[in-house]
């Protein structure tokens, strides 16, 4: 069935270009397979999400038992096993300040609630604190408060009219990291509720890295004038960087904490805000209008938890950072072989995630480079979405040698060949 044919409209998909839809039938390990038999390596981890690889029996298993159990009930007043034995285990392996666990269904509804709590946190205690900073270039996802947040352009242009007004602090290039240190100081003056980052990587912004130091600057600043910390790990999170988290390499301890994408393996939508007790205290009344009023009708699924609790258990049981070291350390060698190139600027690269932009006339998130590149890799057997002109490569920790190779040897194929 062609674009035209089928009535799914798709993400962040043209269909007036015309381009082939794979029809995807099952997926294993690193690799996605069609009715055909044609396969593709998955080096993006379909969109970022999936670890351990797909399918993976353990987190499969799970979701069978659930299922056969618990499919689900309304969370509003009512609990269920995995997701409070998912929630203590969560609290366990985050930092101590951070005891509390909200859960919803996506990385965008994670932040939502993020903003919301942080300004529900003010609203309760009597404070006229409603401004949020953010960091220039981010994403935090497509729903409304998220896009607020997020760099404004053609992605969110239409609905421009929706969406509050934020103080940007500008990312910190190198060697201009301190006007943004000073930028973000001056914000905080200002009594402002809330700044949220992508720590250490900013991900559809371009893969834009920033060192260690400067987010743990960052938060030492917001710190210092009571601005509420909000770190957004929905693709930072679960080993993408290097550690389970990347506000552990900065030694930060964010306020508020947003987890998903990774949290099942990849397997099944759900999501987590975590937050420090002053925040869950100051919603915490006899008084019925100081509640916490955000849900949606799967907040905490019982089969979403049982795969984020077998998740949990792969972290624990399993060697998942050296996994991780070994896909990083293989990730630097073919960037840096091909770094030399001369359409190749930029490379760079932390923990698992390895980006380079490709010299182009036109560059951005609308280059026309992008497509053609997707293109070709999808015809080598490759899924690679480019950002613009910026090719990066983020697959699950269980890619081997000989399927990563194909993947570098597919972009230096089109490095000479586009």
């Amino acid at each position: 069935m062609t674009a035209n044919q089928s009535p799914v409209w798709h993400p962040f998909t043209q269909h007036g270009l015309g381009e082939p839809i794979p029809l995807i039938c099952n997926a294993k390990d690193a690799k996605l397979y069609d009715a055909d038999g044609n396969s593709w390596i998955d080096a993006i981890s379909s969109w970022w999400v999936t670890t351990h690889g797909h399918a993976n029996p353990r987190i499969m298993a799970a979701i069978r038992d659930q299922s056969e159990k618990l499919d689900q009930i309304i969370f509003a007043g009512w609990t269920h096993e995995p997701a409070e034995t998912l929630a203590a285990e969560l609290v366990r392996i985050t930092p101590e300040p951070l005891t509390r666990v909200f859960f919803s269904d996506s990385g965008s509804t994670s932040v939502e609630v993020a903003l919301k709590m942080a300004l529900g946190y003010w609203f309760n205690i009597g404070e006229a604190r409603s401004r949020i900073l953010v960091l220039e270039h981010s994403y935090h996802g497509d729903t409304i408060g998220t896009m607020s947040v997020g760099e404004r352009g053609v992605y969110n242009r239409a609905w421009q009219p929706l969406l509050f007004d934020v103080d940007t602090i500008p990312f910190p290039h190198e060697a201009m990291e301190q006007a943004t240190l000073d930028a973000l100081e001056a914000a905080c003056a200002a009594k402002p509720a809330a700044f949220i980052v992508e720590p250490l990587i900013l991900g559809a912004g371009g893969m834009l890295i920033y060192p260690a130091w400067v987010l743990a600057e960052m938060r030492a600043i917001c710190a210092r004038h009571g601005v509420l910390f909000i770190a957004d790990e929905v693709m930072t999170g679960w080993g993408r960087t290097g550690t389970r988290f990347a506000c552990d390499q900065a030694g930060v301890i964010p306020d508020i904490i947003c987890l998903s994408k990774g949290l099942t393996g990849g397997a099944i939508p759900l999501a987590v805000t975590l937050c420090i007790e002053p925040i869950f205290d100051a919603h915490f009344s006899k008084d019925r209008g100081k509640t916490f009023y955000h849900s949606s009708s799967y907040t905490a699924n019982p089969i979403a938890c049982a795969a984020a609790k077998a998740n949990l258990e792969i972290w624990r049981d399993e060697p998942v950072l050296q996994r991780v070291d070994a896909l990083a350390e293989a990730q630097a060698a073919h960037l840096a072989l091909l770094s030399q190139h001369p359409r190749v600027a930029n490379p760079r690269r932390i923990g698992t995630i390895a980006a380079l932009d490709v010299t182009a006339p036109d560059s951005g998130y609308l280059s026309s480079l992008a497509p053609r590149l997707a293109a070709f890799f999808r015809t080598r057997g490759i899924l690679l979405r480019p950002l613009g002109n910026s090719v990066y490569v983020m697959p699950p920790y269980c890619t081997d040698a000989t399927e990563l190779g194909k993947v570098w040897e597919a972009i230096a194929a089109s490095l000479d060949e586009l």
